[in-house]
């Protein structure tokens, strides 16, 4: 009865994460067709879907650790049904025990019998054999005692077992609800701190929020993958409730004309989420909740299609987020990690470094210099408008090869073409005029 109690309360909570979410979708609206969109929900809706969202989370932890006792329970060598199941199999070997008696009692009765000698008078003949019939008979009922322990004993253990088996079934759909309703829980506290922020309030402010690339080789050849890592650190004295992080990938031919953006391909997966995605079209990739002084690793797949042609490229990389109560900041630029496109079947090329080293640079509104160079502000906010200054203000250096040497241009290219992606210029909240 505890289980299906347990499994009632799974059920419900299954039941309200679905609603929650529904609640909270509208948010996301803006990404369907306009003839399809829904109207936008007003920041009193997501507070109540992110409160629905919640109270669902909580009473799915609730109910977790209520069937974890139960577990727990089924699991122990104390529980009735374990106590059942190991008594009656004590019985059934004890059956055994008296059945394997019984018939050795036949062996010996039969054995007498025939050692009877030819004097033997029929009072002693008579005797024996009714010690053989006596024997047989205990022996037959002894089988019989013994079958039905047996069956007794089987299906306490099987009845003991069934119930670990529910425990844990229950336990598991316990544990699947959670992890629904945390997500939910999530995706309502975003949509409303995104909310609030469009809303309006104060600017955004800068802060250490570092999203730093490394193993990145320093070329990459047509037709093949590559994988290396972009670490975001919280430097900051605060947990952050929503991290996002950019990660954009700007490539051109050997002229630095013509843009060959389309034959990379940008992946993505966290020990999270460890399945490969695809980097979304926004180049935002959502990370969570991440505790001051903390770090997160976000592994990084590139691969450039066979008809790449030789050219030069750069990862752009920066960092951001926006706390339940609307508060927002981040990195203040974007950190340039360079490379360049072989053709295919060239050689393949060497780690380069990242963040302090390598062909690597920063770039941002604040015109902060990295290792090899400096770019200055690239505009807006990677969903404002592509019309962002892109203006250099120092040039990306060689590290000695020229394979890593990529054009001044190419920098600041990647930051129009975002619209000045991956960079947080202390930006104002947008007011209802401004929306």
């Amino acid at each position: 009865m505890k289980i299906r109690r347990i499994l009632a309360t799974a059920v419900a909570v299954a039941i309200t994460t679905p609603a929650a979410l529904l609640s909270v979708t509208p948010a996301f609206a803006d990404s369907k067709p306009a003839a399809e969109a829904k109207a936008k929900p007003t920041i009193e809706e997501l507070e109540k879907a992110a409160a629905e969202a919640q109270k669902a989370y909580d009473e799915a932890v609730a109910a977790q650790k209520a069937g974890y006792e139960v577990l727990k329970a089924a699991l122990s060598d104390e529980a009735p049904l374990a106590v059942a199941a190991k008594a009656a199999r004590k019985k059934a070997d004890d059956a055994a025990a008296a059945k394997t008696a019984a018939d050795q009692a036949v062996t010996d009765a039969k054995a007498a019998l025939a050692a009877l000698p030819d004097t033997a008078t029929d009072a002693e003949r008579t005797e024996a054999e009714k010690a053989v019939t006596d024997a047989e008979t205990a022996a037959a009922t002894a089988a019989t005692a013994k079958a039905d322990a047996e069956t007794k004993a089987t299906e306490a253990t099987t009845a003991s077992d069934d119930a670990r088996v529910a425990a844990a079934r229950a336990y598991s759909v316990l544990q699947k609800t959670v992890a629904d309703a945390l997500a939910v829980k999530t995706a309502a506290d975003e949509a409303l701190a995104k909310a609030r922020v469009e809303e309006g309030g104060p600017d955004c402010v800068p802060a250490d929020l570092r999203a730093t690339v490394s193993g990145l080789p320093s070329s990459v050849v047509a037709g093949t993958s590559t994988t290396f890592s972009l670490r975001v650190k919280n430097g900051t004295a605060q947990t952050l409730d929503a991290v996002t992080t950019y990660a954009y990938v700007h490539t051109t031919d050997t002229t630095g004309l013509k843009t060959t953006d389309q034959y990379m391909h940008l992946q993505w997966s966290t020990a999270a989420s460890p399945k490969w995605h695809a980097v979304p079209q926004d180049h935002q990739i959502g990370l969570g909740a991440l505790k001051a002084g903390a770090q997160t690793d976000v592994k990084l797949r590139l691969t450039a299609d066979a008809k790449a042609p030789a050219g030069n490229g750069v990862v752009l990389t920066s960092a951001e987020y926006v706390n339940k109560d609307g508060s927002c900041g981040g990195a203040p630029g974007m950190d340039t990690t360079a490379f360049t496109v072989k053709a295919a079947g060239s050689g393949t090329g060497t780690t380069g470094g990242s963040g302090t080293g390598g062909t690597t640079g920063s770039t941002g509104s604040t015109g902060s210099t990295g290792s090899t160079g400096t770019t200055g502000s690239t505009g807006q906010h990677p969903q404002g408008s592509a019309s962002g200054d892109a203006s250099t203000g120092g040039g990306l250096a060689s590290t000695g090869s020229s394979d890593a040497t990529v054009p001044l241009g190419i920098a600041g290219a990647a930051a129009v073409a975002l619209g000045g992606a991956a960079v947080l210029v202390v930006r104002r909240r947008r007011t209802g005029a401004e929306a």
